[in-house]
């Protein structure tokens, strides 16, 4: 038997792999009606806690967020209220199903697909619960078939984003004329708890935000990043860090004061995974990351050692909706388009980071249908050549 190197490294394992890389297409994104400014959330803190002895730090602490605006599925004076756990996931299933289809809808036009092209729909969510999960309520009312595969996702938090692209991506690379749809479906609104008055709990009431986002990944086909290579790191003994307390009220977040500084030991692990794949992940020509808080990528742009320009879609996704959760790098990889894309070819990596405290990362290179498609007529000659 011959040796392969770790990594994949043999040149012919690597041509065997390009073949089947699967291309993920532009998102489709959409936020709530109702909004809350930064300055009205700082007006509240002071309101509801007048006599908290760190409220300064709190409202420190939210400003330094970045966050101006933010989005939720209702007004603030009822998003402040607590009718109780059932009632709020009686509101998170009913909001899901008004606003998720559009969405759904959007990201499948811009893969040039439809319901009955999709195999698999990988449904990530960590704000409310669902059981059946919202995919079969999908495939029953949008007309996908009855045999497309359901993978929902609901305890990797703010990392989901990231997993949902990669476990996407494993299904297209075992079955290369798949399709796979990501959706992510976020209200974070609906896990605000009055009682919970820590500084976490206060700093996480200022920055977080609901947001739906869907995208298509085409086994064949289509515009965005074709999917190279994704891995999977967890930081040793930090599953408490970022974490849900259960209660009979519902979810309660906890921060721990130590989440900001994660980058330092996560920044490594891109670099392993990009290295594996004889890329440097300081030079790469696009980047999309779950961005938790301006911390995070301040210390990316510091241990990857990259120009702060290149986190500039996550940064515009932190700063006009807040943290949506795993929706976010889909809204920074919809910036990415909205911006034009890169040239074709352009080496990228994309991450997402959460609970765990776990990192899911990617690598792609942008290619254009026009390149897809002569990639794939050059694929489908060499096969018809060695067939003959």
């Amino acid at each position: 038997m011959r040796h392969v190197p770790a990594g994949g490294r043999e040149p012919s394992a690597r041509r065997k792999q390009a073949r089947f890389m699967a291309t993920l297409c532009r998102p489709s994104v959409s936020v709530p009606e109702h909004v809350i400014t930064m300055e009205e959330t700082l007006e509240l803190a002071r309101e509801r806690h007048a006599g908290h002895p760190q409220l300064p730090l709190a409202l420190r602490l939210i400003e330094n967020t970045g966050v101006r605006t933010r989005h939720i599925v209702q007004p603030i004076e009822e998003t402040l209220k607590h009718p109780g756990f059932e009632d709020r996931n009686r509101l998170y299933e009913r909001e899901a199903k008004a606003r998720v289809p559009a969405v759904v809808q959007r990201a499948l036009d811009d893969a040039e697909l439809l319901t009955t092209d999709i195999d698999v729909i990988i449904y990530v969510s960590c704000t409310g619960f669902m059981m059946p999960s919202l995919t079969a309520w999908l495939i029953n009312e949008m007309g996908f078939e009855s045999t497309t595969r359901q993978i929902p996702i609901a305890q990797l938090g703010c990392a989901a984003g990231g997993a949902a692209v990669n476990r996407a991506h494993d299904f297209c690379t075992a079955y290369p004329e798949a399709n796979a749809l990501i959706v992510a479906c976020e209200f974070c609104s609906l896990c605000y708890q009055p009682t919970d008055i820590g500084v976490g709990s206060l700093l996480s009431n200022g920055l977080f935000g609901d947001g739906i986002a869907a995208a298509v990944v085409r086994g064949r086909g289509g515009t965005g990043v074709r999917l190279e290579r994704n891995g999977s790191y967890l930081i040793p003994k930090t599953e408490e860090w970022i974490m849900y307390d259960v209660k009979a009220t519902g979810f309660h977040f906890l921060l721990d004061k130590r989440v900001p500084a994660t980058m330092e030991p996560l920044a490594p692990a891109l670099m392993d995974l990009a290295g594996t794949h004889g890329w440097n992940a300081s030079d790469l020509d696009f980047y999309v990351v779950h961005a938790g808080g301006p911390r995070i990528l301040d210390d990316l742009s510091k241990f990857l050692k990259v120009d702060p320009h290149a986190f500039r879609f996550s940064r515009a996704t932190l700063t006009e909706y807040g943290n949506i959760a795993s929706a976010v790098v889909l809204d920074a990889l919809r910036r990415l388009f909205d911006e034009g894309g890169v040239q074709d070819g352009a080496r990228g990596l994309l991450a997402g980071f959460g609970p765990g405290i776990t990192a899911e990362m990617s690598l792609g290179r942008w290619q254009t249908a026009d390149e897809r498609a002569a990639v794939e007529r050059t694929a489908d000659e060499s096969r018809g050549v060695r067939q003959a």
